[in-house]
């Protein structure tokens, strides 16, 4: 299996091109946040752990975030591999992501990172926001995800540059072309 991270700020598309990739190379697209929903929304065991933790305001720990992954992963067959979508986040949670890619023999094969300007993110996300209603997203509050997310990632990306799994990507541009890079990076790696 070809078990893909792509990394990317919020507002990065990240989640758009994780199912372009998806779709493209037959991967199964998995994101924390479709999986709390779906647990959630379907009230299971896991969903209602993780909806008491998230209505407290809390950070879902890293032990039940890799149990809800390895059922997610579970649902799927006939596959060629996964697209983590904005996961791991942490250090902790690579680490506990290859213990349990590792227990069912596979890997990850590839990091890809959408690089985007702050400024091209803070103008896409305060966009969203106004187009979804989000009153939440003010220029503030996106400038401290940002600063959060690469306080975090900074770590994430020296342990796979390490391993030699690590490229970045340009993530201006139309989603075609930026689809179209992320192809080519694939395919060179594959």
């Amino acid at each position: 299996m070809y078990n893909l991270i792509l990394f990317g700020p919020p507002g990065s598309g990240k989640g758009t091109q994780s199912v372009n990739v998806a779709k493209k190379y037959n991967f199964a697209h998995i994101s924390t946040g479709d999986i709390f929903r779906s647990e959630i929304k379907n009230k299971t065991e896991l969903g209602l752990k993780v909806q008491g933790i998230i209505e407290k305001g809390e950070l879902v720990p890293d032990e039940l975030l890799i149990e809800l992954l390895d059922n997610a992963m579970g649902k799927f067959s006939n596959i060629n591999g996964f697209i983590f979508d904005g996961f791991p986040r942490t250090l902790r949670q690579a680490k506990d992501l290859d213990v349990l890619l590792e227990s069912k023999n596979d890997k990850v094969s590839l990091v890809l990172a959408l690089e985007v300007d702050q400024e091209e993110v803070i103008k896409r996300l305060l966009k969203r926001a106004q187009l979804q209603g989000r009153k939440d997203d003010t220029e503030e509050v996106i400038r401290n995800r940002m600063k959060v997310y690469h306080t975090q990632t900074s770590p994430l990306i020296d342990f796979y540059k390490k391993q030699g799994k690590f490229e970045s990507v340009c993530g201006s541009g139309t989603i075609d072309e930026i689809s179209y890079n992320l192809y080519g990076i694939i395919d060179r790696h594959q």
